[in-house]
Parts: C-alpha cells; sequence; structure tokens
C-alpha cells in the first residue's frame, strides 16, 4: 500500500466523478483525472477549478489505451488508490450499441487492472450500479441479493465488471464496487452538474432542459407498471451524497490491513420514489412549468428498485444527507446558471 494521497480518478470529467473530485481535495487528497471526453467536456473542469480554487491535474485519454495509462502511472504516480469512473452509461443507448458497451465498459476495465498490477497499485474503487440486480425478488434490495439476468448491456456490463473484480482480487487486489442508485442533483454552488451532451438520457436533465424551454416537453415512460401511480420507482441520491461516499470507501479501504478485499455496498436513500413524484416534486420545489406526456414502456427499465442502505450506513458510517427536494432545486440552479451562459 502507497502512503502517497494521490488517487487516479478514471472518467473524473464526468458528471459523478467531477463531484467526486470536489470532495476528494475537500478531504485532502490529490486527485489525478484521466477522461476520454467522449461523454463531457471540459465544463465541469472548470467547476472543479471554481470550487476548490484549485486548477484539476488532468490528463485527456482513453482507458483501453494500455500506453497512455502507463504513461499516467509513471508520470503522475505513485497512486495509493484508482477510482474507475470511466464508462458509458445509458441504458437506452445500451441496448442499441451493446458491443460498443461492451467493448468500452468490460474492456476500459481489463486494460487498467493490468496497468494497476504493473505498477504495484492495488486498492481501487468501482463504480457500479443498482442495474447488477436485474428485477430483485424482494425490495428493498441489499447486497446480498443475486443477480438476476441484466435488463440491459449496460447492467450486464456491470455485472460482468464486478465477477472480474471478484475473481482477480485473490491476486492481491483491495476492491469495493459501490452500486449507485440514481444520482439526481447538482453541486449546491451551482458551479457543477450534470451535464449531457446532446439529448439527455437521464431524467433529470431533461426535466431541467423542458423547464428552461429547451425541450418541447418530457416523456413519462409507462403508467401501467404495478407501482402506486404507475410509473417506474427509482432510488434518487443527491450526487454530492454519493460523492462523499468515496471518500468514506477510500478511508475505509485505507484503514483494512487485509491483502485480499472485495466488498460491495447498495449507494442509495432506502426511499422509493416514482418517476411522477419526482415531476411533481419538482414543479412544486422550483414552481417552473413542466409540460410532461405519458408515453410507452422504454426497453431494459426495470419496474421498481431502492436500496437498503443498512450495510453502507454502518460499515462506511455514510447515509444521505439531501432530499429529493434538494437535489432538483440544485438542478434547477444549474440549469438556469447553464441557461444564462448560453
Amino acid at each position: 500500500m502507497s502512503n502517497s494521497t494521490k488517487i487516479l480518478v478514471t472518467g473524473g470529467a464526468g458528471y459523478i466523478g467531477a463531484h467526486t473530485v470536489v470532495e476528494l481535495m475537500a478531504a485532502g487528497y490529490d486527485p489525478v483525472i484521466v477522461d476520454n471526453l467522449s461523454a463531457s467536456d471540459k465544463t465541469l473542469l472548470a467547476g472543479i477549478h471554481k470550487i476548490t480554487g484549485k486548477v484539476p491535474n488532468f490528463h485527456q485519454g482513453d482507458c483501453r489505451d494500455k500506453n497512455f495509462l502507463n504513461f499516467v502511472f509513471k508520470t503522475q504516480g505513485p497512486f495509493s488508490c484508482v477510482m474507475h469512473f470511466a464508462a458509458f452509461k445509458s441504458v437506452g443507448e445500451s441496448v442499441q450499441k451493446p458491443l460498443l458497451y461492451h467493448q468500452n465498459n468490460v474492456g476500459s476495465l481489463l486494460t487498467l487492472l493490468e496497468v494497476m498490477e504493473e505498477h504495484g497499485v492495488k486498492d481501487l474503487i468501482f463504480s457500479s450500479s443498482c442495474t447488477v440486480y436485474g428485477q430483485p425478488d424482494k425490495i428493498p434490495v441489499d447486497e446480498r441479493a443475486p443477480f438476476k439476468r441484466a435488463e440491459s448491456p449496460y447492467g450486464a456490463t456491470k455485472q460482468l465488471c464486478e465477477r472480474i473484480l471478484e475473481d482477480v482480487h485473490t491476486t492481491g487486489f483491495r476492491i469495493i464496487s459501490l452500486r449507485y442508485f440514481n444520482p439526481i442533483g447538482a453541486h449546491p454552488s451551482a458551479l457543477m452538474g450534470e451535464l449531457p451532451i446532446g439529448v439527455p438520457n437521464n431524467l433529470v436533465p431533461f426535466i431541467t432542459q423542458t423547464a428552461a424551454g429547451l425541450r418541447k416537453k418530457l416523456t413519462v415512460f409507462g403508467n401501467d407498471y404495478n407501482t402506486t401511480d404507475g410509473s417506474c420507482i427509482r432510488d434518487f441520491i443527491h450526487v454530492v451524497d454519493l460523492a462523499d461516499v468515496h471518500v468514506k470507501a477510500l478511508a475505509y479501504l485505507a484503514k483494512d490491513s487485509r491483502k485480499n478485499v472485495y466488498d460491495a455496498f447498495n449507494v442509495g436513500t432506502g426511499k422509493g420514489a416514482s418517476v411522477l413524484e419526482l415531476v411533481n416534486t419538482f414543479i412544486r420545489a422550483t414552481g417552473a412549468p413542466l409540460p410532461f406526456v405519458i408515453g410507452p414502456r422504454r426497453p431494459g427499465d426495470v419496474e421498481k428498485v431502492y436500496a437498503d442502505p443498512t450495510k453502507v450506513n454502518n460499515a462506511l458510517n455514510w447515509s444521505a444527507k439531501y432530499s429529493m427536494e434538494d437535489a432538483l432545486k440544485h438542478a434547477w440552479a444549474w440549469e438556469q446558471k447553464l441557461f444564462k451562459s448560453h
């Protein structure tokens, strides 16, 4: 284990990665960001600079490129830990482009693990997802739930990655998989938030863009599910709460003296909210007009899922601080700021 405070953050220019970089800096770590900017641009890097007052240490390149990663490890290390966020993450797009998702999400992890091994870096915090559970038998879902058949190629890549990590941890890796539920919101400063390129795949940016007049209307996919109001149920978690759990996971791993570790944690609020509930909370919290229609169900969507966060609450001493309403207010403040700047 290296005593270095340097943490390699792959995908650190993206939504969750950039918010985590801010929390890492606040906790005294020295993050080094790699990102190929395929799903982001430099906007959030500028946000990191504005919030922290520090210019982020950023290197542009692809995690599937072994020469590039070797160069970063040689010139920027030694790293005490790697946080691997870099992945494609749209359920809908993965149904259309399964090969691309497997090449990118599984391929980048394999290359990263090879390079980590060559440089003697053994600690890894992996971005996993609640999609690994498929449609779980019981809700709230805890970490003991079996992986059902994934509902999308995206979910399948996260299952495969976790299986690979379980296999390699016996060779001296120390790994934590964080299974995210549905990250929403923006930094409370409104200096950083979710920034989709093109048409948003995620619900909240689509809501805020519609409220800002950039989109004609929001489509809610399906109102005939077996739920209270017929729309899907999710566990919406504020992105800053999610960033915070990565810092806690880092400290947890550093304190663990075992040579081989593989552990997984669900990261959610433990509360399920329906898509229509989220839409109505946004309208109520912001007073912004939000035209929406009900559309057909979308392929790959799970009917309902929310977390049992007992394990992460106890082991990592972490719990979500922000409410869904906070997250929506912060997302709206970020959207309005973006809208003014364009």
